[in-house]
């Protein structure tokens, strides 16, 4: 689908802020939690994909040159 475009440490900084936010969502109430949910989702959706879009649309790769 995307081609992928982030390397192994930004995947991995992904995921771990991804995880963080998904563990504050359950901790704080309000517009706030539903702002970490998102951050969250997308996070870890574009960690497991990894594809950014906005790096694609930037020209922006952090993927090792091949």
């Amino acid at each position: 689908m995307f081609a992928k475009n982030m390397g192994q440490t930004d995947r991995i900084i992904r995921a771990v802020i991804g995880v963080v936010a998904l563990i504050a969502f359950f901790s704080v109430s309000g517009s706030w939690a539903w702002l970490l949910l998102v951050v969250a989702v997308l996070m870890l959706a574009t960690s497991a994909m990894g594809s950014c879009p906005p790096y694609a649309l930037l020209g922006i790769s952090t993927c090792p040159r091949k």
